[in-house]
């Protein structure tokens, strides 16, 4: 799955031009969703002394509301973007803000103090309302979600690669970088998506409900010694691939 970021300041057009993007990669066939990060204190879809929310209180955990016409499944707690994603089957998704999010990312903006701010080597493109008045900043380029929106998608299908595995910057140095310094790389031409270690060229998978679970190569190793310290003790063990179905 292709994730990047459409970020920037409030009203410098950051919401028409996912909308726009949206549009035009479904037009050229591409399934498409998208994640809108909410910065409000006060933003909450449910309702207090709701049905669902005693269901909530009851439960603790994910409720459905399902009407005639829509259904939500509640969260109370905020989701990190691995577990958003997880629950999604898209080709490309476009998360509107995130801006510190290791993604590449598309920035918003109004002028040149904006874009000083904002702009780092995760970014492949500006757009929004700085667009209307300029064509290029600091050789990146700069296209109208308006007017230039079958350039802006051009871009985005040349420049937007698989999510890398996000982990915390703690746990995993494999490569030797941290994902946003990869995620430059990667736009530079300089590394490929291939040069992720944490989900390539695994020595030990595991999956939990039919889902793989990303763990860093530090944790793998750990894994894969222990599994293997125990198998090869036992009568028949033979070199090669070794399934292991645990049911909990």
């Amino acid at each position: 799955m292709k994730v990047f970021s459409v970020s920037g300041y409030h009203r410098t057009g950051k919401t028409s031009t996912v909308i726009e993007l949206i549009k035009e990669l479904k037009h050229r066939g591409h399934k498409v969703v998208s994640i809108k990060d909410i910065h409000s204190d006060d933003f909450t879809m449910e309702k207090e002394n709701s049905n669902t929310m005693k269901h909530w209180e009851a439960s603790h955990d994910v409720v459905f509301a399902r009407g005639l016409t829509e259904t939500y499944q509640i969260w109370h707690k905020r989701l990190s973007l691995i577990e958003m994603l997880d629950l999604l089957d898209a080709d490309y998704v476009i998360i509107e803000g995130m801006k510190s999010t290791a993604v590449p990312r598309i920035i918003c903006a109004e002028n040149n103090k904006q874009l000083q701010e904002l702009v780092n080597g995760t970014v492949f493109a500006i757009s929004g309302k700085y667009a209307d008045n300029h064509k290029t900043y600091n050789k990146l380029p700069v296209l109208s979600s308006q007017k230039n929106i079958k350039d802006l998608a051009n871009l985005v299908e040349q420049k937007v690669f698989e999510v890398l595995p996000l982990p915390k910057d703690e746990c995993c140095d494999a490569c030797g970088m941290t994902c946003r310094e990869m995620v430059t790389e990667i736009l530079n031409g300089n590394k490929t998506r291939e040069d992720c270690k944490t989900d390539r060229n695994l020595n030990i998978k595991i999956k939990i409900n039919g889902k793989n679970v990303k763990i860093v190569p530090f944790v793998q190793n750990i894994f894969r010694d222990i599994i293997l310290g125990f198998i090869k003790n036992l009568k028949g063990y033979k070199k090669g691939k070794i399934e292991i179905v645990i049911n909990d």
